[in-house]
């Protein structure tokens, strides 16, 4: 009767273990089954490169590059900052400069709308760059 007890655990053991490849095996099978129901998707074209025609006279193309390399010389205009947005640092820096007493970080975040991370960051990098100062705990002045 031990005998017949023990053989039937063995066997218990081996069907359970059975099962669980059974299962691996099954979720496999499902695995592939969703990579081939998956639309494939087609690789992209690469663009056609154009050559350009070759220029019919030499002297052309030597004017061309003269122009090109006056251009480069030429200094370039700085673009006014009047209709452009201002930054986040700008406006942050604009509050303070109006204000005598200082301003604190909450005062900012209401003017501005900004969140707390972001103004804070603003300080400190202002403050590094030595374009405010804290003039007491919390309240920075313009430098």
């Amino acid at each position: 009767m031990k005998s017949l007890k023990n053989d039937l655990r063995v066997v218990t053991k081996e069907l359970k273990a059975l099962a669980k490849k059974t299962e691996k095996v099954m979720k496999a099978v499902d695995k592939l089954e969703k990579a081939k129901a998956a639309p494939k998707r087609k690789p992209k074209a690469k663009a056609k490169v154009r050559k350009k025609a070759p220029a019919k006279r030499a002297v052309a193309k030597k004017a061309v590059r003269k122009k090109a390399v006056l251009k480069k010389a030429a200094p370039k205009k700085a673009a006014s900052r009047k209709g452009a947005a201002l930054t986040a640092t700008d406006q942050v820096l604009k509050i303070i400069k109006r204000t005598k007493k200082g301003v604190d970080a909450p005062t900012l975040m209401k003017k501005t709308g900004f969140e707390d991370k972001k103004i804070r960051n603003i300080l400190m990098r202002a403050s590094k760059q030595g374009k405010i100062k804290r003039a007491a705990r919390g309240i920075y002045v313009a430098a």
